[in-house]
This record gives structure tokens, C-alpha cells and sequence, in this order.
């Protein structure tokens, strides 16, 4: 591993970069922390003191890790309790019967649970967004062998050998599963027809691969660049090659907690915020990250394996080496956390296109239940974080296709490969 200098990103920027977020963040402790206004009864102390947070081994539960790690949770007057979790079911089931405060959790999932689909049906809540971009697809090197290196690749191979090819997701309604949908679609591939799609989790894709279980899956790091590492598989492309500064994890937990816990909601929040922008600070402040989620308590891995793609160095293990500006992000001077209503919609509309969904909803209002902006918005101001001028943001995806939320039924119905 070379050292931090040769990244490829200008220290002088993070230099600057870090001299603002400290000001920031003395500015929020000065006035604007967890004292600086009165809450629910009458009181801004949190409901409850200790908050057990689930979270799955990957690179991007780190905020949630260090929020703790580093006592950002002790500033907001509670502890965090952070849980390792087997699943993305387990995650979900825990959630549900309460077992669980929040946790580090997939878009769709909790957008899946709030509406029946994919398991139990119960009210949820997104408190933040945790991190954009930082996954990718990956497929077998018995593909390269047949000259499969990216999607159209694969496309031809399927047509010129139907047969079984398997892929891998970590939840049916979850944002891998959609963005290995989407991928294939935009190569006119049919996710529900043209090839078999398993359910898998995050830590056992690498195992699974390496026994020849499957063709390609799509997780979050470090386990894409764990096949590389392994001489499994290769990177056919990164999610935000799909969708630059996608929304990826969030911190999830029930309507009913969130009902009975507002300032424990909020100052959970604060802590998180304020760990994401820590991480993001400084590329020191990466490393520190890397070499604390390798432990066997968190993610257990080799840490140089998380720590080149938290820093933006990818090699796709077909030769290519880049430094890509859209690397994971935690907080990106405060871009990467507001729970924005068209985020949540989007996943509505492809879980709408792919038959999760058997009829259009009120896509609007659905997300206006979940995402809640109002917590989200106090503990932005505790923390002096800034926050966007609209609740809606629009973007072009891998196919061309801009989605901004103004029109989600037809947004829905227009994709020509669905169910």
C-alpha cells in the first residue's frame, strides 16, 4: 500500500476542507449542540440513554461505528451500542419486534417493510442518509475466460449461450438488488427472466463466488475488492457508475420509535452526522476508519482491503487502476445525509417496475411518511450541519434516464425491460 499522499486528491483541498468542518464543528458545539432549544414535554434530554444500532460487516456501517468509536454519542448525552448482525432479514426482524433501537440499513428495505412487501408489514422511519456510492457489481472470472468484461459483454455471451447464469443480491426490495436490476436492464438484460437471481448476504458473497455458486453479485465494499484481492472475480462497474452520489444506507428504525423517542432520534442523528463529517474530514481520519471496521467486531477483514477504495483507489482486476472522485462518501460538506423524498420514491418506482409493487402508490406521500425531515432537520441544526434548499433532487442514470421525482407513475411505467 502506498502512502496517503499519493492518492490523487490535492491534500491542500483536504487541509482546507478540514480547517472549515473543525470551525463547523466548534461553531456547533458553542451553540447550536442538544441544549440549544427545548423538545418533546418540555425537555431536550433523550428518551433513552443507551440505543442499540444493527449493522451488517460493510465499509459504509462505518459512520454509524465511529459515532461510537469516537464518542460523538456522548456529546448528544447517549451511548451507542453498535450490533453486528448476520442479515439483512435479521436486520429487518430485529427492527420490527424492537429488539433493535435503529440501525444501518438498506433503502429499500425499510421502504419495503412500511409497505408489506418483502416481509412483514409495520410503519418506518429514515432518519438520514449514511453514505453515497461505494458499490459495485462483480462477476466470475469464468466469465472473463468467455470474454465477458462489462455488461454488453455479458449480454452477448447470454444470447449466444442461454443457459442458467446466477446472480447474487442482499435483499429482494434492498438497493443491490435494484442496482444490479438496473444494470442489466440498461444491457437489455431481463434480471426476472434472463438469468436467476439469489438472495445472499453481504459477508458470504465472496465464499459463494469462490465455490462457484454464482456468475456475479452486487454487494457493498470492501467484499467486491475482497473477490480481486482473492483472484475470484473483477469489477464490471461500480454503482455510481449507475447513479453518481446515489443514496445508499440509511439509518433506519420503526414510526413507533421514533413516536416514543424524538430526542433520542435526534441526538442518535447528530452523533452520526457529526461521525460521517469526521471521516470525511481528512484522509488520516480514513485510514483511522479503515484500520477500526477491519476488526473481527465489525467488518473482519484486512484493512488495506476497505482502506483503497474508502480512499478512492480502484483496480478492477482486468488491469485497470483509477482514483475515482466518487468514492463512498459519509458526509461531503453535508451533501451525502439529508433523507430526500425523491430518493425514497425512486426505489418505490423500481420496486413498482419489477412487480415488488402490484400497483401504483402515492409515491409522494409514502416517502413523506418514512423519511422523517423534521428530525432530521433539528439534528442537523445541533450539529451545524447545512441543509439543501428543496426535499427533491434530480439526476441522470446509467441509461440516460433523468429521475427527479416530478413524476413517478410514469417514471415507473417507462422502462422498456420490466416485469
Amino acid at each position: 500500500m502506498s502512502g496517503l499522499d499519493d492518492n490523487g486528491m490535492k491534500r491542500r483541498e483536504f487541509v482546507r476542507r478540514t480547517v472549515a468542518l473543525s470551525g463547523a464543528a466548534m461553531m456547533g458545539s458553542a451553540g447550536l449542540g442538544v441544549s440549544g432549544g427545548v423538545w418533546a414535554a418540555g425537555s431536550d434530554a433523550p428518551e433513552k440513554k443507551e440505543i442499540r444500532v444493527g449493522f451488517i460487516p460493510l465499509t459504509d456501517c462505518s459512520s454509524v461505528v465511529m459515532a461510537a468509536v469516537q464518542k460523538f454519542d456522548e456529546k448528544y448525552g447517549i451511548k451507542i451500542i453498535p450490533t453486528k448482525e448476520a442479515s439483512w432479514a435479521s436486520v429487518r426482524d430485529k427492527l420490527v419486534s424492537g429488539e433493535l433501537d435503529a440501525a444501518h440499513v438498506l433503502y429499500g428495505l425499510v421502504y419495503g417493510v412500511h409497505l408489506g412487501i418483502g416481509g412483514p408489514k409495520k410503519d418506518m422511519a429514515v432518519l438520514m442518509n449514511l453514505n453515497h456510492n461505494g458499490q459495485a457489481i462483480t462477476l466470475a472470472n469464468k466469465l472473463k475466460e468467455q470474454g465477458v468484461t462489462d455488461g454488453a459483454g455479458l449480454k452477448k455471451l447470454i444470447t449466444a449461450k442461454p443457459g442458467e447464469y446466477t446472480f447474487a443480491q442482499t435483499f429482494p426490495t434492498g438497493t443491490h438488488a435494484m442496482w444490479l436490476y438496473y444494470w442489466l436492464a440498461a444491457h437489455d438484460i431481463n434480471p426476472l427472466k434472463d438469468v436467476k437471481v439469489i438472495t445472499v448476504p453481504p459477508p458470504q458473497m465472496v465464499a459463494n463466488m469462490r465455490v462457484g455458486n454464482m456468475d456475479g453479485f452486487c454487494v457493498g465494499e470492501p467484499w467486491n475488492n475482497r473477490a480481486i484481492m482473492d483472484k475470484i472475480g473483477f469489477t464490471a462497474v461500480t454503482t455510481q457508475d449507475i447513479w453518481t452520489d446515489h443514496p445508499e444506507k440509511v439509518l433506519g428504525t420503526t414510526a413507533d420509535w421514533v413516536a416514543k423517542h424524538p430526542n433520542a432520534a435526534r441526538a442518535l442523528t447528530a452523533a452520526i452526522l457529526e461521525a460521517g463529517r469526521w471521516i470525511d474530514a481528512s484522509l488520516p481520519n480514513r485510514r483511522t476508519t479503515a484500520e477500526t471496521v477491519a476488526q473481527k467486531s465489525y467488518v473482519n477483514t484486512d484493512m488495506d482491503v476497505i482502506l483503497e477504495r474508502m480512499l478512492g483507489r480502484y483496480s478492477n482486476g482486468l488491469g485497470k487502476s483509477w482514483d475515482d472522485p466518487n468514492y463512498m462518501k459519509f458526509y461531503n460538506d453535508g451533501a451525502v445525509n439529508f433523507p430526500y423524498l425523491s430518493d425514497g420514491m425512486w426505489f418505490l418506482t423500481q420496486h413498482r417496475r419489477w412487480g415488488l409493487l402490484d400497483r401504483d402508490v402515492d409515491y409522494l406521500a409514502v416517502a413523506k411518511q418514512i423519511n422523517r425531515i423534521d428530525i432530521y432537520k433539528q439534528a442537523a441544526t445541533a450539529a451545524n450541519v447545512p441543509l439543501p434548499k428543496s426535499d427533491m433532487r434530480s439526476h441522470k442514470l446509467i441509461d440516460g434516464v433523468v429521475w427527479d421525482g416530478k413524476d413517478p407513475k410514469k417514471y415507473a411505467g417507462s422502462f422498456k425491460v420490466k416485469a
